[in-house]
């Protein structure tokens, strides 16, 4: 079999019947999902800080945040970790992107729907443990009841790849 004339002279990294690999709405919206879990994980890990922290007759300081500024945003810190995530997964979702053509929105939208659905239903069986007891799941027990809010949200990212399927 010969090669066309289109896939022998294509440069490196581009595939002529479908555009580049990467491209720099890809790469934003890797870096974009790559802020928000780091977001989540560095407030869950000052989350357990805390838990673990008792006040002493030396040091009554509560530990401080891993990011400067956090502390005071509370909760808030878990619309913007899994915000970033869902905005990073929509903007995957644009033609100019793997996930956004071909199978990839077929993908994109299972994937996100699953994950969702695993989410909610994780939380679900592991929800009767407290923030920090022993046996609780480490994110899980963490969010509470937001976590019905970030197994919607990754149903309602996998509807944003439903639009794009042909």
């Amino acid at each position: 079999m010969s090669k066309s004339k289109a896939t022998a002279t294509a440069p490196q990294g581009i595939d002529p019947l479908k555009g580049p690999i990467f491209s720099v709405r890809f790469l934003v919206s890797l870096l974009l999902i790559a802020a928000g879990i780091a977001a989540v994980v560095l407030w869950t890990i000052h989350l357990h800080q805390g838990y673990d922290w008792t006040p002493t007759a030396k040091d009554k300081t509560a530990p401080k945040a891993l990011i400067p500024g956090t502390g005071k945003l509370d909760n808030w810190n878990w619309v913007i970790g899994f915000g970033l995530v869902f905005l990073g997964l929509v903007f995957a979702a644009h033609r100019k992107t793997p996930l956004g053509r071909g199978r990839g929105p077929v993908v994109g939208m299972l994937g996100c729907f699953l994950i969702g659905l695993v989410w909610i239903c994780t939380f679900y069986v592991f929800a009767n443990k407290a923030p920090g007891a022993d046996g609780s799941v480490w994110l899980l027990s963490d969010l509470q009841q937001y976590n019905l809010m970030v197994g919607i949200g990754f149903m309602a990212v996998g509807f944003t790849y439903a639009t794009k399927w042909e």
